[in-house]
């Protein structure tokens, strides 16, 4: 497997364009890309499998939320955060805890850290759990609370898969491809260096991630990622989209951030996890404001493609940026 001075592990370099908006349309890679995220045990489908089995088994009904009323709200806010702990957690016990594959496709060859001031508690992974479960699970059941009693109450359209089989499922497709048009723009103005500096410096304390890391962000960058859900309010949908998009949100930025590439199972990948298109980004900062799906760092010339040249102009990218 590839590696170098900087990375335990890589993918071959430079990186390709997966990138479901290529042009001239490529109808053979489509199918490929659907088929890897939609008729496999992706990360998406099992995000969807726990949506649907948490809002039959777990969350409150529309009935209940048609009110605002302490016992739901507390049910809703346990459920989530149960979910991220056994997620996050989960993901740590395996790869950090129990060494489930040792660093085999790790990226960043380091441990979590510890012992430095950096970190609250001076501990990287207790850090980031604070951030995690504290503002994060607390923001994120804000916006479903919310969501769910303007569902409720009949303020945001609604469909069942009943009504229209069609937009119910192409929705379910188009979450995660909305969720990253969302994650670059509202990434690029927490570059702003203002915002920086104060608000999204705290994420990338975590230049060697681990599944923790995540969900960790200040107050203010949960607000702003999370806006991403009041898609709901003016989009009809049904509440198995709004869990499938708060658990892509949450839980599913434990996935992505394991630090690894994939989940081995005998040897063999079984689960696609992190990406080092988004590891770049927490090595080198000012580029992949995005992900690989989506085209907008390829067209706005914040693409790093793993060579030493990319290295090299997004370094002075930064330069200008803090001059």
């Amino acid at each position: 497997m590839p590696s170098s001075k900087e990375w335990n592990y890589h993918p071959e370099l430079p990186l390709d364009d997966p990138s479901i908006f290529k042009w001239p349309p490529d109808p053979g890679f489509l199918v490929r890309w659907f088929a890897r995220n939609w008729l496999t045990l992706s990360e998406r489908v099992i995000l969807l499998i726990l949506a649907v089995a948490a809002w039959y088994l777990l969350y409150p009904s529309l009935e209940t939320a048609q009110s605002f009323a302490f016992g739901w709200v507390l049910q809703v806010w346990l459920v989530n955060m149960g979910i991220m702990i056994a997620s996050a957690g989960g993901l740590h016990l395996y790869f950090y805890m129990r060494k489930g594959q040792g660093k085999t496709l790790k990226f960043d060859p380091r441990d979590q850290a510890r012992g430095n001031r950096l970190w609250n508690f001076k501990n990287q992974v207790h850090d980031n759990m604070f951030w995690s479960l504290g503002s994060g699970v607390a923001q994120l059941t804000l916006f479903q609370i919310v969501t769910m009693w303007l569902m409720a109450n009949g303020y945001t359209p609604m469909i069942t898969l009943g009504s229209n089989p069609v937009w119910f499922v192409a929705f379910l497709v188009l979450i995660p491809i909305w969720s990253a048009f969302h994650f670059y723009w509202v990434h690029r103005l927490l570059h702003v260096p203002f915002l920086y500096k104060r608000v999204h410096s705290l994420h990338h304390r975590n230049v060697n991630i681990g599944p923790w890391s995540g969900f960790s962000m200040h107050p203010v960058e949960h607000f702003i990622y999370l806006t991403t859900l009041c898609l709901h309010w003016v989009v009809a949908s049904h509440p198995i989209h709004l869990i499938f998009h708060v658990f892509y949100q949450g839980p599913g930025a434990a996935m992505t951030h394991t630090g690894y590439e994939d989940l081995l199972i005998r040897d063999k990948r079984r689960l696609a996890l992190g990406t080092f298109y988004h590891q770049l980004h927490h090595r080198f900062y000012e580029c992949n404001y995005g992900n690989q799906e989506m085209p907008w760092d390829r067209w706005f010339g914040t693409f790093h493609d793993g060579s030493s040249e990319a290295t090299q102009a997004t370094r002075a990218r930064k330069k200008k940026m803090y001059e």
